[in-house]
């Protein structure tokens, strides 16, 4: 039996099938020709707003063309698909999806804590996550019932050193100057605010009051990639095997000898029976998480020549999450989503004295991302972040460990922040990816900027011009100094 955070993705194909017994009956005395053109317009039924893709959805039809094919069906590419269909059309852009995995059991989609913060250091970021918060405001009017994301608005709390407070004011002023609401508390106002918390070594807090707090991350990429289908997104289960390059002798590229050029304009790609087949398409985009720069690779980025010797700065990364509870009586219902200046964060988990946390490790003391095993999990929360949680509250002295998991996210080594824009070699190339920890709540503000790329030809509502691929060509990196 699925578990059930799967049946969202497969509720609205269970109950399409409706079949009756006189329907069955029926069957048996119809000419085949006409019981064909019957379950045709049974199906086309099922749909609000017929079109050719969503027609081609239902029969299965293997996409051969596509306008737009976007690598990567988490909660990225969902997003990318859901706005390009949304802001196209619903007989705009033809547009598929590949995934390897539909499970997603190694996703950041489904591993994600769902933190939703604007304390960010950059002012694109603040933005992002400021209009992560308005789509979740609004999911249940785009979305209906798929829009319960269950938003739990405890805010979000960091915590600074003496050596770190000032750069903690800086941070919460540029946030509340772009529409953050937070408050900065000394210690003392801390211990007051949060008894639990021991606060000896620490000079100040700054808490998000509003828009900060924490979802279903699950729910919300459900939500993403069910309404990209509604408005005809074909989903591939597939893993992408290859580019297939062409030479272009009408397109000319700086540094490259006149005639040469090669673009790309088709994939292969192995489908779970383990055919080869290809996709033809006229824009990609690159989203596929943790495994972009491994796919980057394939299209020649990072082992060409020119703006191809430039890779593309994205690997995995595992994290640890852990599910615990504390045998005296922990922080409360209000706790809010607390982020150590060692790294260490720790949220409340429903009304069950239940808490979720993790540990960011120090540079250089990244697990390795090729173990998953169990062993590796447990012997990271003893040996790493046990003692940073019970010494900021000391009430988890003794805790009991319910569940943990692993899993990878996409991280970009050159700066911790988002690659997002067109590649300058490929005319044809869009990235997504590389967002380290924050992408689950960027995700629908990066979506809807690809969406404005691709479609009306730059940005229109957030600009996000300096998270694009020149920065490493220029090498003029944009750090973020508030990654958890």
């Amino acid at each position: 039996m699925l578990p059930a955070k799967f049946l969202p993705l497969l509720r609205g194909s269970i109950s399409s099938r409706n079949i009756h017994k006189s329907a069955s009956n029926l069957e048996k005395f119809q000419n085949p020709f006409l019981r064909t053109l019957r379950i045709l317009r049974d199906d086309l039924k099922l749909t609000k707003k017929p079109n050719i893709d969503q027609n081609l959805n239902l029969m299965n039809i293997f996409p051969s063309y596509v306008d737009v094919l976007v690598i990567g069906g988490g909660v990225m590419g969902s997003s990318i698909a859901y706005w390009l269909k949304e802001k196209s059309g619903p007989n705009g852009v033809r547009l598929a999806v590949l995934e390897k995995d539909p499970t997603y059991a190694n996703s950041t989609s489904v591993l994600s804590m769902g933190g939703l913060r604007q304390q960010f250091s950059l002012p694109e970021n603040i933005q992002m996550s400021l209009y992560g918060a308005e789509f979740i405001r609004k999911l249940k009017d785009r979305f209906g019932r798929m829009g319960e994301v269950s938003f739990t608005p405890n805010g979000c709390l960091t915590l600074a050193t003496e050596i770190g407070a000032s750069q903690l004011l800086d941070t919460a002023r540029l946030q509340k100057e772009l529409g953050a609401v937070n408050v900065v508390l000394s210690a003392n106002q801390l211990k007051e605010r949060f008894p639990w918390m021991n606060v000896k070594d620490i000079e100040a807090g700054c808490l998000g009051l509003e828009m900060e707090g924490c979802f279903d991350s699950w729910a919300m990429f459900c939500a993403l990639k069910q309404g990209a289908m509604s408005l005809g997104a074909q989903y591939v289960t597939c893993e992408l095997n290859d580019f297939v390059f062409t030479s272009r002798h009408d397109i000319e590229i700086e540094g490259v000898q006149p005639g040469s050029y090669e673009g790309i304009d088709e994939v292969i790609v192995k489908l779970p029976d383990g055919q080869m087949k290809s996709i033809h398409f006229s824009i990609c985009v690159l989203a596929c998480g943790a495994d972009t720069g491994d796919i980057a690779k394939l299209a020649r980025i990072g082992t060409g020549e020119g703006l191809l010797s430039i890779p593309l700065p994205i690997e995995k990364r595992k994290r640890y999450v852990y599910s615990f509870s504390a045998q005296d009586e922990g922080p409360g219902l209000n706790t809010p989503l607390t982020i150590d200046y060692t790294g260490a964060y720790f949220r409340r988990d429903g009304l069950g004295g239940t808490y979720i946390g993790g540990l960011s490790p120090l540079p250089g003391e990244d697990p390795k991302a090729e173990d998953l095993d169990a062993n590796s999990v447990n012997k990271y929360f003893d040996e790493k972040f046990f003692s940073i949680l019970r010494h900021r509250v000391p009430v988890f002295k003794d805790v009991n460990v319910k569940h943990a998991w692993s899993g990878f996210y996409d991280f970009n080594y050159y700066d911790e922040n988002g690659i997002v824009g067109p590649h300058p070699y490929y005319h044809n190339m869009y990235i997504a990816a590389g967002f380290s920890s924050h992408g689950i709540q960027q995700a629908p503000a990066v979506g809807r900027a690809v969406a404005e790329l691709i479609l009306d030809g730059d940005f229109q509502t957030l600009s996000l011009n300096r998270l694009g691929f020149d920065r490493l060509v220029i090498d003029k990196p944009i750090t973020e100094i508030c990654v958890v």
